[in-house]
């Protein structure tokens, strides 16, 4: 039987068109640009039906209700397809790509995240490579988790990240290898595929269907980031962390080091920690891990309470925060699974 894909359109440079104000999305002009396209019609494609969402949002404007409402998407569709592809602005792409495997569970198809940096309305872009073999991976290869693809490159979802602005090749994972590489051939690496995060227990309002489930939010999160500076003002440090903030990704030294001489900006960080805020530290640097014993400056984190996150990306790092604390957890079950691997998005110790 042909296989048939779920294609959900949430905006994003690749279905834009020009307009006086530059490039924006607009109703219904990816389905027209995607009709004309004479890879799609070939019998060697998949089957696929294209959901555009209402409104398209340009990636800049993602909030974590829109993981959400994506995650309900597949799930609601996920007995009826054989993969799923979210076409996505490429700012907030990591945000996206990172979030859903932790709300996702059970997962035994591909889910994959892609976009453009140039729109397929253009003669020359990378639009039209990027989709068509999003798709064939999603019909063909058995990538049961929320992946990535961008460049030639399938990256898993929760290790991505956005390091160029400009270029085709927008995304790397620093910190683990990618799931798959295509070139003449597309090589597909098993050994580096994450074993599936497992389904969710049902709760009151969750959506479950064929072994997969949605954790739906069952509780408000408020989280956000921070990356250290030199000559970081306490008062800056302490409004940032005033409530109702339940979590923070602290964007780290190094190995995960902090100024450790300023008594100040550490007296503000163990008032915060105390009152049950969940600070965890990765490192500003684009490879490495956050080890907050390996220096004098690290330690002095950790006994102020902040909790090192490994080899997460601050990307998600900040999502597994959301989810965390959406799903109700308290702060003491919060930095503990902070250090556990959920979806492969944290390499164990």
């Amino acid at each position: 039987m042909p296989k048939h894909l779920y294609i959900a359109y949430t905006g994003g440079t690749i279905g834009m068109q020009r307009t006086p104000d530059g490039y924006a999305p607009a109703p219904g002009f990816l389905a027209e640009q995607m009709a004309r396209m004479p890879e799609l019609a070939d019998p060697r494609m998949p089957a696929y039906t294209l959901h555009e969402y209402n409104p398209l949002l340009d990636s800049s404007n993602m909030r974590p209700a829109d993981w959400v409402r994506i995650g309900q998407d597949i799930c609601e569709h996920y007995a009826d397809y054989d993969g799923f592809i979210v076409l996505h602005g490429t700012d907030t792409m990591a945000y996206t790509a990172s979030a859903l495997p932790f709300f996702l569970g059970g997962l035994a198809k591909p889910v994959i995240v892609t976009g453009s940096q140039i729109p397929l309305c253009e003669v020359r872009n990378d639009a039209r490579a990027n989709l068509v073999t999003s798709m064939l991976i999603a019909a063909e290869y058995p990538v049961p988790e929320v992946c990535l693809y961008f460049g030639n490159r399938l990256l898993r979802g929760c290790r991505a990240v956005k390091v160029d602005a400009d270029g085709l090749d927008a995304f790397d994972s620093p910190k683990w290898p990618p799931l798959g590489v295509v070139g003449v051939e597309v090589q597909i690496e098993p050994r580096f595929l994450a074993a599936p995060l497992p389904a969710q227990r049902t709760t009151s309002g969750s959506c479950r269907a064929e072994g997969i489930s949605l954790a739906l939010p069952v509780a408000d999160a408020t989280v956000g980031a921070f990356r250290l500076f030199p000559g970081l003002s306490p008062d800056l440090l302490r409004n940032v962390l005033q409530p109702p903030l339940q979590g923070l990704v602290l964007e780290a030294y190094g190995a995960g080091n902090g100024p450790d001489q300023d008594a100040a900006v550490m007296a503000v960080l163990r008032e915060a920690t105390a009152r049950g805020v969940v600070i965890v530290a990765v490192t500003q640097c684009l490879r490495g891990v956050a080890r907050l014993g390996e220096y004098a400056a690290g330690a002095a984190l950790a006994r102020a309470g902040v909790i090192g996150g490994g080899d997460m990306t601050a990307e998600a790092a900040l999502c597994k925060l959301y989810y965390l604390f959406s799903q109700g957890y308290p702060p003491e079950v919060v930095k503990r699974k902070m250090g556990e691997a959920l979806c492969g998005e944290l390499t164990p110790a």
